[in-house]
């Protein structure tokens, strides 16, 4: 098996501004290992929630390469690229985006029942990734009766439900107070040893130090720091 769990290559991206184009990637290359995790850095508006949702599929390059798993998005059919998305990539976002007239169980078991699994399955399957997590006992309270930090868990235990093999991040602490954050942070790390890769989109320097890596976004490019 490949250890590579995405990569794109000569990717380009702009955007219509008026009567001029705004290049925001230019012709980016990135590579992502299996367990690895890289934290994205870079000034508001540099383009990395529009990397993201490229890298998700939720978007379209203007050129160039994005593989998951080792195959293309743009080789698949919109009904073939929602079937692999929910099969191989998680997505949290800074804001949680929880049902809020689902509990915490119904929430991380949704993803299981759109990929068709019956109810007990996929209950059974978010039974385990909320006890992973620490929220054993938060199970049947709605998100509204949860704290920050136990709704990103949720939040996370939502992506992870069936084992993709990359999850997408996108200032998953920005809301967060420090020992919020560091929690799910710990729960991040708990994952990887499963070789679930991460890539971590954030402006706060102390949780970009905790990656394996630092890529920094700058005129359409990711640099490597020295982390």
């Amino acid at each position: 098996m490949s250890q590579v769990a995405l990569s794109c290559s000569g990717v380009n991206k702009s955007y219509s501004d008026g009567d001029r184009r705004v290049q925001v990637l230019d012709h980016l290359d990135f590579e992502l290992a299996r367990g690895e995790m890289v934290a994205i850095v870079g000034a508001s508006g540099s383009g990395k929630s529009t990397l993201l949702n490229l890298l998700g599929g939720l978007d379209k390059p203007d050129s160039g390469l994005i593989e998951l798993s080792g195959r293309e998005w743009q080789s698949m059919d919109y009904a073939a690229q929602c079937r692999y998305r929910n099969e191989q990539l998680g997505f949290v976002y800074q804001f949680h985006h929880l049902l809020q007239d689902f509990n915490a169980l119904e929430n991380v078991a949704l993803p299981a029942r759109i990929g068709g699994l019956s109810a007990a399955k996929a209950n059974e399957l978010a039974r385990i990734q909320l006890e992973e997590l620490g929220l054993s006992e938060r199970q049947g309270h709605r998100p509204s009766q949860l704290s920050g930090g136990e709704r990103q868990r949720v939040a996370i235990a939502r992506a992870l439900v069936l084992g993709p093999s990359v999850v997408l991040m996108d200032e998953p602490t920005g809301n967060l107070d420090s020992d919020s954050a560091q929690l799910v942070m710990a729960a991040i790390a708990q994952q990887r040893s499963r070789q679930t890769a991460f890539v971590l989109v954030t402006h706060d320097n102390q949780i970009a130090a905790q990656a394996d890596r630092q890529c920094h976004l700058h005129h359409g490019r990711l640099v490597d720091l020295a982390c």
